[in-house]
């Protein structure tokens, strides 16, 4: 598995999200979304970009800490973002319950990506 592939991949579909939902909002002159677009961009574009370099530049190898670290990054990203939309945008008449849990199951394993990450950058080994 590549992970910088991968990241840099998924950071570009919250990319072209994160822009569409700025765009609306700058035609529609509504800032309900505001939130959540800044946390798609800062999370799930900005974020998932620089793991990708760090992955491409520094950890180019596979294991299964850099595995569990991507793959929470993305889910968490999916997870915070989305549950923060249904949360505060409220789009669906989801119980509130569902929808807090929702994102905070989401941001909680993006909190557990970032100390992955920590530990990573602390113990790899240049090669």
């Amino acid at each position: 598995m590549n992970y910088s592939k991968t990241l840099l991949r998924v950071s570009a579909l919250f990319a072209l999200i994160g822009v569409f939902i700025g765009s609306h909002m700058a035609g529609a002159g509504s800032y309900a979304f505001r939130p959540v677009h800044a946390h798609i961009l800062v999370v799930g574009w900005l974020s998932l970009f620089a793991w990708a370099v760090f992955y491409k530049v520094f950890y180019q190898q596979h294991s299964l800490l850099a595995s569990i670290q991507v793959w929470s990054a993305i889910i968490g990203s999916i997870g915070l973002t989305a549950g923060m939309w249904l949360h505060m945008v409220g789009p669906f008449p989801l119980p509130e319950l569902f929808t807090l849990l929702f994102y905070i199951i989401g941001g909680s394993i993006l909190l557990i990506s970032f100390v992955l990450f920590l530990i990573l950058t602390f113990t790899y080994k240049e090669q």
